[in-house]
């Protein structure tokens, strides 16, 4: 029986290691210049893309770590870096995982590489699912997908909102309805392939934080896309929206999942893990200057009101940190999510993220509250954890749900 260890082998070290080095050299120079610029940091990305850090070899390799480590281990590097400018390398691999979660291997093969572009001319890409009306009540999406059959196209209408690298992707993922009677069963996701007539950028977010990352909404205006565009195939979508239909008509309870859902489900250690790095950065400044700011001729960190915080502050940490690999190891091992673990980790680090960075402003008292400082930034960016992917609400309807089976409101 294989030994149990928390350690990390040499080289998932070496890649933390070398992430590590990015974030601070690279990431952390630049971060309150790309803040308060408010626009998507094209020349660290490029940065990334020489370094190997934004492509797709590199995730892909964290992503088939079989330990399940990699993905979160990279997450919580770049995110301590800065969590703006991590976002705008990492956006990217939500709309991936979009299309690596609901696609055929010929169109993972086919989009997939065309998302990052190559090392002369980086690209980006979006998942686009919100929607002004269809937030977390995924259920009210308006979007629509018709399919032309005499043709062989898919024909989109609607309006996406809160897209990471919306409509400024080479490449959007799009989760739109297909039969509006089934709620959230009958959405699929499309791949609107580069420069396809009718889609554009709409309004550009002015956001609270994580700034560096470009959030606006997306328009579709009678978007036409091939059949072969639609994820996984008309074949399936036929075969799993007649199962649905089947189940509605006799009132059963089996869940069929969505698409943005195997989408998120993905994707909730890894926002965890960027919270996790947020907050770790965060405290890592007030440790420092704990140790280092002296009031009444000692450091502040002697007295017990400032080190107990820290105490909980890196206990949170570490805890958060936990349960969010072993909900990666979870879903690398094939283990079911059965008490909703993906989003607990989810949950539990984002809160953790909100609270460490606030109490890092309160250690540094005045100073944390200017922008002379990082932690003003980080508890600005931390906000975001608790929304995007899932409120914290979400999470905890989520996690009940799956505790109790019942379908709680």
């Amino acid at each position: 029986m294989a030994e149990f260890t928390l350690d990390l082998n040499d080289d998932q070290k070496q890649v933390r290691d070398w992430l590590h080095g990015f974030a601070a050299d690279v990431m952390r120079p630049a971060a309150a210049e790309w803040d308060e610029r408010e626009e998507t940091p094209w020349p660290i990305i490029q940065e990334a893309a020489k370094l190997g850090i934004y492509s797709l070899d590199f995730y892909a390799q964290q992503f088939f770590d079989p330990t399940g480590l990699g993905i979160p281990m990279a997450m919580e590097e770049l995110f301590w870096g800065d969590a703006g400018i991590a976002l705008s390398i990492v956006g990217t691999g939500l709309a991936a995982v979009g299309v690596l979660a609901n696609g055929t291997e010929e169109q993972i093969g086919t989009w997939i590489p065309q998302m990052y572009g190559d090392v002369n001319d980086v690209k980006v890409a979006a998942f686009c699912s919100s929607e002004p009306d269809a937030g977390s009540d995924v259920a009210s999406m308006r979007t629509r997908a018709v399919y032309d059959e005499a043709k062989d196209e898919w024909v989109l209408n609607g309006t996406k909102t809160w897209a990471t690298n919306g409509g400024i992707a080479n490449v959007h993922v799009v989760v739109a309805c297909v039969d509006a009677e089934l709620g959230s069963k009958g959405h699929a996701s499309f791949i609107v392939p580069p420069n396809t007539p009718g889609l554009s950028q709409g309004q550009k977010f002015q956001k609270h934080g994580i700034r560096a990352s470009h959030t606006a909404e997306v328009v579709l205006e009678d978007v036409r896309i091939p059949g072969s565009c639609l994820l996984g195939g008309k074949d399936k979508l036929d075969e799993r929206l007649a199962r649905a239909r089947e189940k509605a008509k006799a009132g059963g309870g089996e869940r069929v999942k969505n698409a943005a859902m195997a989408t998120f489900e993905a994707s909730r250690p890894a926002v965890g893990a960027m919270a996790v790095g947020t907050a770790r950065a965060a405290y890592e400044v007030a440790l420092d200057y704990a140790k280092t700011r002296e009031q009444f001729g000692r450091p502040i960190i002697d007295n017990q009101g400032i080190a107990f915080q820290l105490a909980d502050m890196r206990t949170q940490i570490d805890a958060a940190r936990l349960l969010v690999w072993r909900a990666s190891w979870m879903a690398t091992t094939g283990k079911p999510f059965t008490a909703a673990e993906g989003s607990m980790s989810k949950l539990f680090a984002s809160e953790v993220a909100k609270k460490v960075t606030a109490q890092a402003i309160q250690i540094l008292g005045g100073n944390g509250f200017t922008r002379e400082y990082p932690v003003e930034r980080m508890h600005r960016d931390a906000a975001i954890y608790t929304i995007f992917e899932g409120t914290s609400e979400i999470q905890r309807l989520v996690i009940a749900r799956t505790l109790s089976g019942m379908q709680i409101r």
